[in-house]
């Protein structure tokens, strides 16, 4: 299985990068973590986050194929475990489809993302920066991945 990570924002802090490489090294060939940037609409004085939205959901729906499994991060979503995302990643397994994690850009996913995505997940109620959400989702999809095959980096 590949999951992509498709994000919003370029141009992120080495740490952020060093943070993200880190986990996703950790995964086998079978969970591989893959990040694709999508560069952030153009903004100018005059705001139009919708517009901004627009711009950014045509790039991010363009980078998922027909037959992924489309999960959107969204405040809305459902929150998850840890163990109800190893549930899920095991799902995904099963289902033999790759899938799409989706994070938008400052002002959030256009509706055309939610409407493609199968599943929405929420990560907090709080809002969490852009470049903490990729470290975060690493981590966790390694801490998932761990649970299934009954590694010790996860505590319960």
């Amino acid at each position: 299985m590949k999951i992509n990570l498709v994000a919003v924002g370029t141009k992120m802090p080495t740490w952020v990068t060093q943070g993200f490489e880190e986990y996703s090294k950790r995964l086998p060939r079978e969970c591989q973590l893959q990040l694709i940037e999508v560069a952030p609409a153009k903004r100018g004085k005059n705001a139009q986050p919708e517009q901004w939205k627009k711009d950014e959901a045509t790039r991010i729906l363009n980078l998922i194929p027909d037959n992924h499994l489309v999960i959107a991060l969204e405040v809305t979503g459902k929150s998850w475990s840890t163990e109800v995302l190893s549930d899920n990643m095991q799902g995904w397994l099963s289902d033999g489809r790759d899938v799409s994690l989706l994070v938008g850009g400052p002002d959030g996913l256009d509706g055309s993302c939610l409407q493609r995505a199968d599943q929405k997940w929420s990560l907090s109620a709080m809002t969490l920066p852009h470049p903490l959400v990729r470290i975060v989702l690493a981590e966790q999809i390694y801490r998932g991945w761990t649970i299934l095959q009954n590694h010790p980096y996860h505590r319960s």
